[in-house]
């Protein structure tokens, strides 16, 4: 099988410009390919995972991937999929997120001499010349065709600012600058950039003449692959200061059964061979899958070693055992009240509900437990003893634990 026929097996590709060229560049080693990051945190999240993923099969079959890290875009913000606009960031922030970002690729991507590049379109936007910038770019672009865009129709009902409107014809420039500074010649995307995408592609054609040699792909699923980063909790990060390797094993254990091969099609590296068999998987067999998943990808972040004691620790919670590699949060004098501290407060203390409502309304359902034992008063008190040593274990859910201890 190419590495083509693979992407396609594994469901990753969807919108294609030149799907003939692009399979002969692909299955050669040929394409200097970039995607897109705009360093909006400090850490990236699992809904870049498919991305990332991507990059590092494609360079595993010898082709080179660019990461553009927008730190010129992130400037303005890309509308698409928004309902607002979103919130400007000072370049000192956008450098420190910049910096985060190539250290958690690093752990994808091989960005040793030759083998990849991590570029900055700042280096090239934020000393644009407007004027020579509109004559030389903004004349290639049509008002009426960007409006008819998907990115830009989800705004037009609230009000798109022309800041905002700029940022199809900056994401198209990008393009431009890779394919004439590195040789860059493809284009990878969620399928809520392929707008943008095409706009890139076009502009080349247009200046350089249509035997420019660029191309589009938009990975399939990806916007879905967005969402997979948010949680009722918040995001669930790459960086283990934010997302601990635990809770990042727990939230692949705990995917959707209709999600379970997809996700071990997409972001693992296990042989389509031995994914096709889980096909045929079961019942409880699928919780043996999203086992695989969960290790398969704590081990990709977080190393083998943080993906063992993951599971290990999962699979003693739910066995009686040692759960000393659970998420743990600690308590202070400040946090009781003459001493003690009341249920609803311990929920809320431990993350596992927003609010103290949240936190009555998960015990009233019966849907709270501590050391294995489901609390069903919403006045149930424990004094700081109760959290000494080991302290306790408090469950939410079938999906959510914490260790609270003083």
């Amino acid at each position: 099988m190419t590495i083509f026929d693979e992407l396609k097996a594994r469901g990753l590709l969807a919108q294609l410009t030149d799907e003939e060229e692009i399979k002969e560049l692909i299955n050669n080693g040929k394409a200097v390919f970039y995607i897109g990051f705009d360093p909006t945190a400090d850490s990236l999240h699992v809904g870049h995972f498919m991305a990332l993923c991507l990059m590092k099969r494609l360079q595993m079959a010898g082709n080179k991937p660019i990461a553009l890290i927008g730190g010129g875009t992130a400037m303005i913000g890309d509308p698409s999929g928004r309902t607002d606009m979103r919130s400007m960031m000072t370049r000192e922030t956008i450098e420190h997120n910049c910096e985060c970002f190539k250290k958690q690729m690093s752990r994808f991507i091989d960005f040793s001499e030759g083998k990849a590049m991590m570029v900055n379109n700042a280096d090239w936007l934020l000393d644009l010349n407007y004027v020579e910038f509109l004559r030389d770019v903004g004349a290639h672009f049509s008002v009426n065709r960007m409006l008819a865009a998907e990115c830009y129709k989800q705004r037009m009902e609230k009000g798109l600012s022309f800041l905002e409107f700029n940022y199809m014809i900056m994401q198209s420039y990008d393009f431009l600058c890779l394919y004439e500074k590195y040789g860059c010649n493809m284009q990878f995307g969620g399928d809520d950039q392929w707008s943008n995408m095409l706009g890139g592609t076009e502009l080349i054609r247009r200046k350089l003449g249509k035997d420019a040699y660029a191309m589009t792909i938009t990975l399939l699923l990806n916007s879905e692959g967005k969402k997979m980063g948010k949680t009722q909790k918040g995001a669930v990060w790459l960086d283990p200061e934010k997302t601990s390797p635990y809770e990042f094993y727990q939230y692949w254990r705990n995917v959707a059964d209709a999600d379970v091969l997809k996700c071990l099609r997409m972001l693992t590296f296990l042989p389509l061979a031995q994914i096709d068999e889980m096909d045929k998987w079961e019942g409880s067999e699928l919780n043996k899958a999203k086992e695989i998943l969960a290790y398969e990808l704590t081990k990709l972040v977080h190393g083998e070693e943080e993906a063992v004691k993951a599971q290990e620790s999962a699979r003693a919670l739910f066995s009686g055992q040692d759960t000393s590699e659970m998420p743990t949060v600690s308590l202070s004098d400040t946090d009781f009240t003459e001493g003690v501290m009341d249920i609803l407060g311990v929920l809320v203390k431990a993350g596992l509900t927003a609010s103290r409502s949240e936190a009555r309304r998960a015990v009233e359902q019966g849907g709270v437990t501590v050391d294995g034992v489901k609390v069903t008063d919403i006045k149930t008190m424990y004094t700081a003893e109760v959290f000494a040593g080991d302290g306790i274990v408090v469950k939410r859910g079938k999906k959510s634990f914490k260790r609270v201890k003083v």
